[in-house]
């Protein structure tokens, strides 16, 4: 099992669901989109720019329900490294879901793995 598989159970059986986002190896913004609409699971309409990854992120109806939701973004050094503007925005873009979902039945939090 690990460590990713361990948290998850254990945010599991706290109510809480868990994403992790690998972007390993991705360099740019279509790849960024893809990897986010696979691994959050969008729904078909997301259109693969900030603002449909914005808009999805501060209406979750299109998700299963739960206590709260964590994003682990891991392997993201890549994308920050090569394309710095864009992995700007996107760090915008979570934040901004991140202080929405502040003080509601199901928060959203999105933590950036370090190894």
């Amino acid at each position: 099992m690990t460590e990713y598989d361990t948290l998850a159970a254990a945010l599991g059986a706290g109510g809480w669901a868990h994403v992790d986002l690998d972007l390993t190896g991705v360099t740019s913004k279509p790849g960024f989109m893809d990897r986010c609409a696979r691994a959050l699971d969008l729904p078909d309409h997301f259109g693969r720019n900030w603002d449909a990854l914005a808009d999805c992120l501060a209406d979750l109806s299109w998700a299963p329900p739960a206590r709260g939701r964590l994003i682990v973004l891991r392997g993201w050094r890549d994308y920050a490294q090569a394309a710095p503007h864009d992995w700007s925005i996107a760090q915008e873009v979570f934040t901004e879901a991140v202080e929405r979902g502040r003080g509601t039945d199901s928060p959203l939090r999105a933590v950036l793995a370090l190894g």
